[in-house]
């Protein structure tokens, strides 16, 4: 029996990813490491985000993906 990474290529794969609707809609995208490792490796799926003119961050053992080129910053305190 096929299991999905046999049936998965890794341009179908990130064409997945970058046409899910928090994508399109210029949201945030998160994929584990390990997933982006076996479908498509870590230096393609990070030379894609930054194609596409969107930021990624790592978090534990997830890529956190802006898909917007909206400034990154820590959160303030109301009032600060």
């Amino acid at each position: 029996m096929a299991s999905i990474t046999d049936m998965m290529t890794g341009d179908r794969w990130l064409a997945q990813v970058f046409a899910s609707t928090e994508a399109r809609k210029g949201g945030i995208v998160k994929r584990q490491i390990r997933d982006v490792d076996r479908f498509v490796g870590r230096e393609e799926f990070l030379d894609e985000v930054h194609r596409r003119g969107f930021q990624v961050l790592e978090n534990g053992r997830h890529y956190v993906v802006f898909c917007n080129d909206y400034p990154i910053r820590p959160p303030r305190a109301k009032g600060l």
